[in-house]
């Protein structure tokens, strides 16, 4: 069972994510490359939502054959183009993280390897075996 760490000492998160969680010993680990908003046919969608979903259904993929799930990740690191799209972002991020929510962290780069992608998400994972 990951323990959730929010000191009192350090300001509340501000949204739904936790500031750190201890994953106990023994427990499987799981990193993912950087997954981008590209479907298996190499369609790029034009708006960062639709992007998003397809990141973030790409983890699932991966973490599914790693026989985890998102109960089981850790950390979520998202990487957009635009600050406006923040909200968007962490929307969809927000209903594909299961508690206990993982640390996050959501940066604006300048931009990726094409210009067309919006955003870029990836997360570690633990599981107990």
């Amino acid at each position: 069972m990951k323990k959730i760490l929010n000191p009192a000492s350090v300001r509340r998160p501000f949204g739904h994510y936790n500031h750190g969680l201890l994953v106990p010993p023994g427990a499987s680990l799981l990193v993912t490359s950087g997954q981008l908003g590209i479907g298996p046919d190499d369609t790029i969608p034009p708006d960062v939502t639709a992007q998003a979903e397809l990141c973030f259904e790409a983890v699932k993929a991966i973490l599914e054959a790693a026989d985890m799930t998102f109960a089981d990740v850790i950390r979520v690191s998202g990487f957009v183009t635009r600050r406006e799209d923040f909200p968007a972002y962490m929307a969809v991020r927000d209903r594909y993280t299961l508690d206990p929510k993982p640390v996050s962290t959501l940066l604006v780069v300048g931009g990726f390897t094409r210009p067309e992608f919006l955003v870029e998400v990836e997360v570690t994972a633990a599981k107990v075996v």
